[in-house]
């Protein structure tokens, strides 16, 4: 395990702990890129099916799974809010923070506090997107700049902190809410697998990440959580996904870290779990408001 390839949540990207609960990929609930499969016509062939992202808030409540390992820590706990907004005509808005507090077996508990905000266009050409971390209640880490597309599937970024930066990195290249949408869509296919190179931002705002997502069977069963037995998730298939980030061009090694969550067809993602390789947190889904989508044709 790396400790801090520079991030994601987070979508989801999520943290990654000590540096890595300090940056890890976001996952957009409900998590969360163009996919290196994008040649298929995926999208188009199941655009008119899918439903559209809910808006909605979700709080998450995490504790320590699992820890293994001289230096995992002994207790862990913390919580996501995470609030996702937009439509493909208007564009996406996802705030998002995480605040976790990790004690070793010997010494002080560490606290993080990442709070990510975003705006990607419906199109998915455009990304902006601003990251705050603190540790211990002191800043460490602003990253905040913008990312565009061009039409030979370039991505241009351009940051405005931690310092003046202009930069390009090779695509194809999907961003959180896009990369989300591609899962749904893959899982509404019947497929099983989904690689894309994503950037998010996160992290030092100057990496992208190989994924790889596992889809798993789908299922409209009632969920544990009383506060995701609701009429708006009542029928709508959800489907377990995993999520390995890689470093670019290291798919064939192990990860940086993965992501595991319920993922409803409307975005909405519950039952998380994030393994950071030598500890796993869970996170369990503690509120969840879901308001109106704006009407869009896209």
């Amino acid at each position: 395990m790396k400790r801090d390839p520079s991030f994601l949540l987070h979508a989801t990207q999520w943290r990654r702990t000590r540096r890595h609960t300090e940056r890890g990929p976001m996952i957009s609930s409900r998590v969360l890129a163009a996919a290196i499969c994008a040649a298929t016509p995926l999208g188009q062939a199941f655009a008119e099916r899918a439903l559209p992202l809910a808006n909605h808030r979700a709080v998450y409540d995490l504790s320590l799974l699992k820890s293994s390992g001289a230096k995992a820590p002994a207790q862990a706990r913390g919580r996501i809010a995470f609030d996702f907004s937009g439509s493909a005509c208007e564009g996406y808005v996802q705030n998002f923070r995480q605040i976790t507090e990790l004690q070793p077996s010997e010494g002080a508990a560490k606290l993080s506090d990442m709070r990510s905000a975003t705006f990607e266009g419906g199109d998915g050409v455009d990304f902006r997107f601003k990251v705050e971390t603190k540790v211990d209640n002191s800043r460490t880490d602003e990253v905040d700049g913008k990312a565009k597309k061009s039409a030979d599937t370039r991505l241009a970024i351009d940051l405005a902190k931690p310092k003046r930066t202009r930069l390009e990195l090779a695509g194809p290249m999907l961003f959180p809410t896009e990369h989300l949408r591609k899962i749904v869509e893959t899982a509404a296919a019947g497929e099983q697998l989904l690689e894309a190179r994503v950037f998010d931002g996160t992290g030092d705002g100057e990496k992208a990440f190989d994924t790889l997502t596992v889809i798993g069977k789908p299922t409209t069963e009632p969920p544990q959580e009383k506060v995701a037995r609701v009429n708006a998730l009542n029928n709508i298939r959800r489907w377990p996904v995993a999520i390995s980030y890689f470093d670019l061009g290291k798919k064939d090694g192990q990860p940086i870290y993965v992501l595991s969550f319920d993922l409803y067809e409307n975005g909405v993602s519950r039952a998380l779990k994030l393994d950071y390789g030598d500890f796993v947190l869970r996170g369990d889904m503690t509120d969840l408001i879901l308001q109106p989508t704006p009407a869009c044709k896209k």
